[in-house]
């Protein structure tokens, strides 16, 4: 803070002023800082992320249905159809499942990746992910590579292929 007492006769009374000439400094110092700062933090990947679109599904016989959802105590709920199962016994019957498909093929050089059976998942929307992921999880473990979600579009919306 400067003080300024004045030289001219009568009478002296001090400046009160703030100084602002060192606040200035400080934010010109700081704005330097964040202009080459910033571009170096912010680093991004070009990509081109896919529209955002749904189609309808085409259930096959073959196909695995599971809805997953958190029980009253907060478990982890998962059905296969409308049979609950617990984490052991989805592996087992999932590995189950695709052995039979992959032996009433004929083995697996007669299958095309087309010919696989895919999973269906329904998952309860306050379902946490820990559920829906473990399931998810299971399913690839059993050897199931096609893992899908089954959603509800919004009302009117129609469904096209992007």
């Amino acid at each position: 803070m400067a003080m300024s007492v004045g030289s001219g006769g009568g009478e002296e009374k001090p400046l009160s002023d703030i100084n602002t000439t060192p606040l200035v400094d400080v934010m010109l110092v700081l704005l330097i800082i964040f202009l080459i700062a910033v571009p170096v933090v912010v680093q991004t990947v070009d990509l081109q992320l896919p529209k955002v679109a749904f189609e309808p599904t085409t259930t096959k016989p073959e196909n695995v249905s599971l809805s997953v959802t958190t029980g009253s105590d907060g478990a982890c709920a998962v059905f296969w159809g409308m049979a609950p199962v617990n984490s052991s016994e989805l592996l087992d019957r999932a590995v189950a499942k695709l052995e039979a498909d992959i032996k009433k093929a004929g083995g697996v050089e007669n299958l095309k990746p087309e010919d696989l059976p895919e999973v269906h998942i329904r998952g309860d929307i306050n379902t946490p992910y820990r559920c829906i992921g473990g399931t998810i999880y299971t399913m690839q473990r059993a050897g199931f590579p096609k893992v899908g979600f089954i959603s509800e579009p919004e009302p009117g919306s129609n469904p096209t292929r992007l």
